[in-house]
């Protein structure tokens, strides 16, 4: 499995809210994969994300040390949803603590990659691409208010692009008790690639254009790069963070 990701503040926000982080471990032939998008503010926006990528992380690594050989994708899916309800429960604890911190929140979307097939954990508006030879499928649902009229049959996909709501999400880590996410599962096949993002990338950048990047024959890392430029390229009013995993 080959894995890389970048992250970049964009050209308008002076702040970098969003987070990635990426753990292989070779032993059990496992990677993982978690990108946070973090709300409510410069500070508070990034202690968020910070807090939830590292909390999720840590939960996932105790784990995967003492599993056992015999794992199955759905103790794979238990260990995820834990992890992002430990997450959740560390950000909802720190926005208590002071004034500054209240109301904050991130988006966290993670997959972990096994040899049985791999498991996607959301909550917010980042997202995860399949990408195959022939297609590419987005298998997070966003959690936001325009997602939510596209469903009501309100608007549709091309009028959501430009809703003066597209930013507004409907759930996020933090911003209660208890905030389960949606588990998916996929079945990567050797040459597939999944992708993470955050919204800064899918605002400005397509759905095809993704896809024909990742079929482009391109390294991870060239992608990664070569899709960051190019929401760089147009604008990027938003954080933009990338990370793949091709098998």
């Amino acid at each position: 499995m080959d894995l890389w990701g970048i992250t970049d503040s964009g050209k308008v926000r002076k702040h970098n809210q969003d987070v990635f982080q990426m753990l292989s471990n070779d032993d059990k032939n496992i990677a993982v994969l978690v990108v946070c998008d973090g709300m409510g503010g410069a500070n508070a926006g990034n202690i968020a994300s910070e807090l939830a990528a590292d909390a999720f992380m840590r939960y996932i690594k105790e784990e995967i040390e003492s599993l056992a050989d015999d794992y199955s994708q759905s103790d794979i899916a238990v260990m995820m949803t834990n992890a992002v309800l430990a997450a959740n429960t560390e950000v909802f604890e720190k926005s208590l603590e002071d004034e500054e911190f209240a109301g904050m929140g991130t988006t966290l979307t993670a997959a972990i990659s096994t040899t049985h097939g791999e498991v996607v954990a959301n909550v917010g508006d980042s997202r995860l691409y399949h990408v195959t030879e022939d297609n590419i499928v987005q298998i997070t649902r966003d959690h936001s208010v325009v997602e939510d009229m596209i469903e009501r049959g309100e608007i549709t996909r091309v009028e959501a692009r430009r809703h003066p709501s597209r930013n507004l999400i409907t759930r996020a880590l933090g911003t209660g008790v208890y905030e389960p996410p949606d588990i998916f599962f996929i079945k990567m096949n050797i040459g597939d690639t999944i992708i993470l993002c955050s919204d800064g990338l899918t605002n400005v950048v397509m759905d095809n254009e993704i896809q024909t990047q990742l079929q482009s024959g391109a390294t991870v890392r060239e992608s990664c790069e070569d899709l960051v430029d190019k929401a760089l390229e147009r604008g990027a009013p938003d954080n933009v963070t990338v990370v793949i995993l091709k098998k």
